[in-house]
């Protein structure tokens, strides 16, 4: 078995309805790429900022649980998720990037920062507060 971390079966969830496609993931990082497609507009023709708190939201939750599990959790839950929206975009794709503030005892705190990936320029940026949980015995 490696102890490398695996990416999270997406299958059914809604990061596959959304289209996020994990690269990387660890308990010190997490990269996703999502194609902007016509289904992630809002009305008026550019990307629907929940689309970006779903990446945000995603990343460090994948990122906080590898860490968690890493360390005798059960996993973690975000409690706060605070998205910021810097540039509109309408088609392309976006690379996210995960990294962790602070891992502590009982929370964690991530940072994500989206950029557009045919200039690099930053589209969102985030940050997600989760909670750890204890260990559920079988």
């Amino acid at each position: 078995m490696s102890d490398t971390p695996q990416p999270p079966d997406i299958t059914g969830t809604h990061d596959e309805r959304v289209g996020l496609e994990y690269l990387e993931m660890g308990a010190d990082k997490v990269i996703g790429r999502l194609q902007i497609e016509p289904h992630h507009h809002q009305p008026y023709g550019i990307v629907h900022g929940g689309v970006y708190c779903s990446i945000v939201e995603s990343l460090a939750s994948v990122g906080a649980a590898a860490w968690a599990g890493e360390h005798g959790y059960g996993g973690a839950v975000g409690l706060t998720n605070t998205t910021d929206f810097l540039r509109a975009i309408s088609e392309g794709s976006v690379t996210a990037t995960a990294t962790p503030i602070h891992q502590g005892r009982s929370q964690q705190l991530w940072q994500v920062e989206v950029t557009r990936d045919s200039d690099g320029k930053p589209v969102a940026a985030g940050r997600v507060r989760l909670q750890h949980i204890k260990e559920t015995s079988g």
